[in-house]
């Protein structure tokens, strides 16, 4: 099982929910953070007066899915979150050892 992290714009997150719906993912985590990666933040005008914002607001999506869904996934989330500018974020992937279902103590790909 894959574990995918993706940091996304938080304008895209419908768009990647909808997308990961139409191909089967079942459920996920969304959580809104901050950060900065190559756009290095922006500079802003406020009554007269510039400012530099570096921590910009994104949107993480986490899931966990079969190793044979996480090409899928990963598509879904890249062509729902692009915008061809500097800022649309990054997926990182990586293993995942064991799952388990607190309520029912289920484990593996069941407990998704």
């Amino acid at each position: 099982m894959k574990r995918i992290e993706a940091i996304i714009r938080d304008e895209k997150l419908t768009a990647v929910k909808e997308a990961l719906k139409d191909v089967g993912v079942g459920g996920m985590t969304i959580s809104e953070v901050r950060g900065h990666g190559t756009q290095k933040g922006v500079t802003e005008v406020y009554r007269g007066r510039s400012y530099s914002v570096d921590l910009l607001p994104k949107i993480k999506v986490e899931l966990v899915v079969d190793d044979k869904d996480q090409d899928t996934a990963t598509k879904a989330i890249t062509e729902a979150a692009r915008t061809g500018s500097i800022g649309d974020g990054k997926i990182f992937i990586s293993p995942v050892d064991e799952i388990i279902r607190i309520r029912t103590g289920e484990k593996g790909s069941s407990a998704v």
